[in-house]
């Protein structure tokens, strides 16, 4: 995966970049490829790329907060972000709310934070935030709230994408 050079990042998107204190993802379809092997006793395995962590880390020392906000209650969520040391909300039948939320607790403005979405359920949070974000393969019914789209798909490396760019901009500043 190339990086898009800094000075092929509009202006406008490397400001907005410079503001953001939090960027929340979904989960599936954004960590994953958003498919799903099921096992005979109804146990979930997804498919995660690993460079992701290291990309997380880049935020981390950036000062930026990451949170996974996921629609589903699964074990699996909870094992990846443990393994990523990244928060995680699950089970939330709203996730502006828990967005909200947090960002109250974390006493930030829309402005100042970026979403990671995929699908139609995401919408709430990218028509909010400073920085709406979808992944190459999100539903086309999102792609128009998009400020970025990734280069590469989700479960692919989109993640570690994202990290990337936003460590390319800061060291800009």
């Amino acid at each position: 995966m190339a990086l898009t050079p800094a000075e092929t990042i509009p202006a406008g998107l490397a400001e907005t970049m410079r503001n953001i204190r939090l960027v929340a993802f979904d989960f599936d379809g954004v960590f994953t490829d958003n498919a799903v092997w099921v096992a005979e006793d109804g146990q979930e395995w997804v498919r995660c790329w690993r460079g992701d962590g290291l990309g997380l880390r880049k935020l981390e020392r950036a000062g930026i907060n990451t949170v996974i906000i996921s629609t589903e209650t699964n074990p699996v969520v909870s094992a990846r972000s443990r393994k990523l040391q990244i928060r995680c909300i699950q089970g939330c039948a709203d996730k502006r709310a828990a967005l909200e939320s947090l960002m109250l607790e974390l006493e930030l403005s829309p402005a100042q934070v970026a979403f990671v979405g995929n699908d139609i359920n995401d919408l709430p949070c990218l028509t909010w935030v400073g920085l709406p974000i979808v992944v190459q393969d999100a539903h086309p019914s999102v792609l128009p709230y998009a400020r970025y789209r990734t280069q590469t798909p989700g479960g692919y490396g989109a993640v570690r994408e994202i990290c990337d760019l936003f460590e390319q901009v800061l060291e800009t500043s």
